[in-house]
This record gives C-alpha cells, sequence and structure tokens, in this order.
C-alpha cells in the first residue's frame, strides 16, 4: 500500500506557473504508475498527466499539453505537476495517483485504472 500526499497548490494569476508535489510513502514507489487528476467545480475528476514507472513514457491531456509537465524522482518517491501558462479553466482540485501493475506501460485516462489516491491540493487561477 502507499500513503499519497500533494503539495504545491494556491491562487495564481492566469499565465503563471505552479509546481505540483506529491509524496509518496513506501519502498515500492518505483512500481507504480503515477497521475494526476483534476476536479473543477461542478465537474467529474478527469484525467491531466501520467508517467510510467522509469518516468520514460509520459501521457497528458490534450487541454494542458504543451503547458504541463509531468516528472518523477524515484529517489525521494515523488511525482511532480510543472504547470505554466495557467488559465482559469485550470482552476481545480488536483489529486496525485497510484496504478499498479502496468510495467512499463501507461494505463487509460479512467480514474478507475489507479489504485491510490492523495486527498488533493486545490488550484486557483484568477482572470
Amino acid at each position: 500500500q502507499v500513503q499519497l500526499v500533494e503539495s504545491g497548490g494556491g491562487l495564481v494569476q492566469a499565465g503563471g506557473s505552479l509546481r505540483l508535489s506529491c509524496a509518496a510513502s513506501g519502498r515500492t514507489f518505483n512500481t507504480y504508475v503515477m497521475g494526476w487528476f483534476r476536479r473543477a467545480p461542478g465537474k467529474e475528476r478527469e484525467f491531466v498527466a501520467a508517467i510510467s514507472r522509469s518516468g520514460i513514457t509520459t501521457s497528458y491531456a490534450d487541454s494542458v499539453k504543451g503547458r504541463f509537465t509531468i516528472s518523477r524522482d524515484n529517489a525521494k518517491n515523488t511525482v511532480y505537476l510543472q504547470m505554466s501558462s495557467l488559465k482559469p479553466e485550470d482552476t481545480a482540485v488536483y489529486y496525485c495517483a497510484a496504478a499498479a501493475g502496468y510495467g512499463e506501460g501507461i494505463p487509460g485516462y479512467s480514474e478507475y485504472n489507479y489504485n491510490y489516491w492523495g486527498r488533493g491540493t486545490q488550484v486557483t487561477v484568477s482572470s
């Protein structure tokens, strides 16, 4: 089992940047695919980005491609989401998630592919 704790959220103006971090407990962090999801007010939780166990393969939602970058540091048991050129529509609670059993691949965008979740961190982008 792995416990996930997100940090780095906050209030930022449109066009600004933030970096989210997700710290994982346990000694098996490098066996999990890691993902970021978000839930905007009144909407369902949606996929943002994912990264393979080694960090070689990444995947992004079309809405964030070219603006967000996911990375991981397996030595620090941490995954990051660098967010740039932020827009008001990026306002949401951002969740970190871990998926087991995918080898070096990345699961599909469904949240049901992920086994463990953090509690989320709020990101608010003002116009």
